[in-house]
């Protein structure tokens, strides 16, 4: 029961070719030039959400950063967000639900992050292991927890982002097996669970894609900022 329950996840494809990855990037078909040549109301909006995001992560890095460093931060939110909108629709395989993509997102970030930091401001990044006011009794503990703590980072992102749309999209399929056995007033609810709880994944989509992102950036701003 297990395997038919989590075989909605399965990443495998006729051929031997796992072409269900390719919902990654369908977005990119979806983007016709007209529609960011040509000023509309619909790209007036857009740009508006991209400043607002822009003044956002250009405050969580800090005035020590590089210009157009938001760029990338932004991006990495699209594309998180439209994956996990995507994965709600019926037959589109989401690769968010996977650790194969989000560890892939994750640990480039972090590799990058603690690269630059021990190699270009290593006295910097050696305070950080130790946190202000810490009794000198307690220094070997503090830095081996924040050791740790910089190690697991990658691993922590990338098991929230997959933990948080694979119970959804789990609930949801367990509620849609029932309804082949249930009764009119038991359809009629599991109907009405299922739009609402419909509606908190697509929250949780865009909750989800916000908090990666966010937490990249505090990563890298913990780096730069000294």
């Amino acid at each position: 029961m297990m395997t038919n329950l989590f075989s909605v996840f399965d990443p495998s494809a006729n051929f031997n070719l796992s072409l269900n990855w390719l919902s990654s990037i369908i977005f990119m078909f979806l983007m016709i030039p007209s529609f960011w040549m040509i000023v509309n109301k619909h790209t007036t909006i857009i740009n508006k959400i991209f400043m607002t995001l822009h003044m956002e992560f250009k405050m969580l890095l800090g005035p020590s950063s590089n210009m157009g460093s938001t760029v990338l931060f932004i991006t990495l939110l699209m594309f998180i967000m439209l994956n996990n909108f995507l994965g709600l629709f019926p037959y589109i395989f989401t690769s968010t639900s996977h650790i194969t993509l989000t560890l892939t997102l994750a640990l480039p970030f972090w590799m990058g992050f603690m690269l630059y930091g021990w190699i270009n401001l290593t006295n910097h990044m050696f305070a950080h292991l130790v946190p202000q006011s810490t009794p000198s009794a307690l220094m070997p503990f503090m830095v081996l927890i924040e050791s740790i703590s910089n190690i697991i980072r990658p691993l922590t992102l990338s098991v929230r982002l997959m933990a948080n749309m694979v119970a959804g999209h789990l609930l949801m399929t367990l509620l849609g097996n029932q309804t082949a056995i249930a009764s009119n007033f038991i359809l009629m609810s599991l109907i009405i669970t299922q739009i609402l709880l419909l509606t908190l994944e697509s929250a949780v989509a865009l909750i989800q894609s916000y908090v990666f992102a966010v937490l990249t950036t505090l990563y890298s701003s913990e780096i730069t900022s000294h």
